[in-house]
């Protein structure tokens, strides 16, 4: 490495965020630019440690181990440590397509598993990856490379999220001609209106559009494969298919009452958000706000964060997070060990922002939702209650304590409680076979589905997970797919597989 030592002298340096009192006022990223010098020494703490997990990629029993896109990071940091930093760029891009994506919303597994994580403060591979992209958007050197190699045959991606434009940008480089079917309005899916723009500006996305469409990859937007567009002209005008659909069937909160004005799933609520934002908003979608509202979320992770954060910003009176499952533990448990992702206590931005704006943390552990009030067919408060987990038949289910009720006002509710999986339709129209889960039944070696000309990719075949792993399986099954249609074409390009 450029500096061996450079880890027992330099510590850790986390990403700097604006004041909060300036940062709810708008929705522009929320983070500070963080200078050369700092990522210099934050580069040089990578240590030369021989077997590197952060790039391993790999999961043991559901648990995830380094970079599921295999990021080469120990180079990376050597070629930033030495101050070249489009070599490093040209090395990330080697293996991810879009680092200026999850360099603002990934976890950072790969900070998981890095090996002076063992037994001090990870490496800021995360910040790393974030200055290298904005040096590179900044100076205007993120630019498209147009493939030379033309195959002549025609794949229908459908869905532009994380593993649709994936799918898109490496089928596109292997010579073969691609068309993005998204049904919105903009391309982006999740990364446009499921992800606030104070966590992902919207420009990013668009840049990366732009970039894609000058390489030839085209889209056509406002296009609902099996609705707006019959699924019989794809079948018919293109080579193959490949479903990256996301898994956009959101668990729906079943407590009564739930059914009520001013009740929204956290995608309802995130989209209309975003689209009031970019001033394309339905009347609809502009009730969906929470400015001057008091406001239950009722889920945690991202998305649940996501959620309090921008009820933030819409001038919330008040904002209650409700998490059925108990806090996290602050140290890594004994069944958790280095170096599989931590599962740890994390206090989040919006968590940070309702903490100084309304005097405590909005999140309530063990707790969930008994009941939902209404006054002339619109919400008015939530009765919270209690619960313990207790095993019950081989599960360990979530059980309401009794006496522990207590009612919390709410004019809006927002349901962040995770996925279930893709919607049917299109899976029904195609009678595609599915698996025990409802994902689209394609195995992680060809990404096939039933039918041998349509493939699956991302959360539709994986079921709900990050966005750096919805990347790979755009890759990987775009791969597969190139593999099929072009069985006598050398598919490992230099620089690309």
């Amino acid at each position: 490495m450029g500096k061996p030592t450079g880890f027992m002298e330099y510590e850790r340096v986390e990403v700097e965020y604006r004041p909060v009192g300036e940062r709810i006022k708008d929705y522009s990223d929320f983070t500070v630019p963080t200078d050369i010098e700092t990522i210099t020494r934050q580069s040089a703490r990578c240590m030369d440690c021989g077997v590197s997990f952060c790039h391993a990629g790999v999961t043991i029993d559901g648990n995830s181990i380094g970079c599921p896109l295999g990021n080469l990071i120990p180079e990376i940091n050597d070629l930033v440590y030495n101050g070249d930093v489009e070599g490093a760029y040209d090395r990330m891009s080697r293996t991810h397509p879009f680092p200026e994506f999850t360099s603002r919303v990934c976890p950072a597994l790969c900070e998981g598993s890095c090996t002076l994580g063992e037994h001090e403060q990870p490496v800021a591979v995360k910040s790393i990856e974030r200055y290298v992209t904005d040096y590179m958007l900044g100076n205007g050197l993120m630019r498209p490379r147009v493939p030379r190699i033309r195959t002549g045959r025609r794949v229908a991606v459908v869905g532009s999220g994380p593993s649709g434009l994936a799918c898109a940008d490496m089928l596109n480089h292997l010579g073969n001609d691609v068309t993005v079917f998204e049904r919105a309005d903009r391309p982006g899916g999740l990364l446009t209106y499921g992800i606030p723009n104070m966590k992902l500006e919207k420009s990013i996305v668009e840049d990366r559009i732009a970039i894609m469409a000058e390489e030839n990859v085209r889209f056509e937007l406002n296009a609902e494969v099996g609705l707006d567009m019959p699924v019989i002209r794809l079948m018919s005008e293109f080579d193959a298919i490949v479903l990256c659909c996301g898994a956009r069937n959101e668990r729906r909160l079943s407590a009564s009452g739930a059914e009520l004005e001013g009740v929204y799933t956290a995608m309802q609520f995130l989209t209309a958000s975003t689209r009031r934002m970019l001033g394309n908003a339905s009347h609809s979608e502009a009730q969906a706000d929470a400015g001057g509202k008091n406001v239950v979320v009722v889920g945690g992770g991202d998305t649940g964060t996501d959620c309090v954060g921008t009820s933030i910003r819409q001038g919330a009176s008040s904002v209650v997070q409700l998490e059925i499952m108990p806090p996290p533990p602050g140290l890594r448990a004994p069944d958790n060990p280095w170096p599989l992702w931590p599962k740890t206590l994390r206090t989040d931005y919006g968590q940070k922002e309702a903490e100084e704006l309304f005097g405590a943390d909005p999140r309530r552990y063990l707790t969930t939702v008994r009941e939902v009030k209404g006054d002339k067919g619109r919400v008015s408060s939530v009765v919270a209650v209690s619960v313990e987990w207790v095993s019950s038949g081989g599960r360990v289910a979530p059980k309401p304590i009794p006496g522990t009720e207590s009612e919390l006002p709410a004019d809006i509710v927002i349901t962040a409680m995770g996925f279930t999986g893709p919607e049917r339709a299109l899976i029904d129209q195609l009678q595609l076979e599915v698996d025990g889960r409802g994902n689209v039944a394609a195995n992680g070696g060809d990404y096939k589905s039933s039918i041998p000309t349509v493939f699956a990719a991302g959360d539709m075949r994986r079921g709900p997970s990050l966005v750096v792993w919805a990347i790979e399986e755009g890759r990987s099954a775009a791969i597969a797919c190139d593999r099929y249609l072009n069985r006598e074409k050398n598919t490992k390009i230099a620089g690309l597989i």
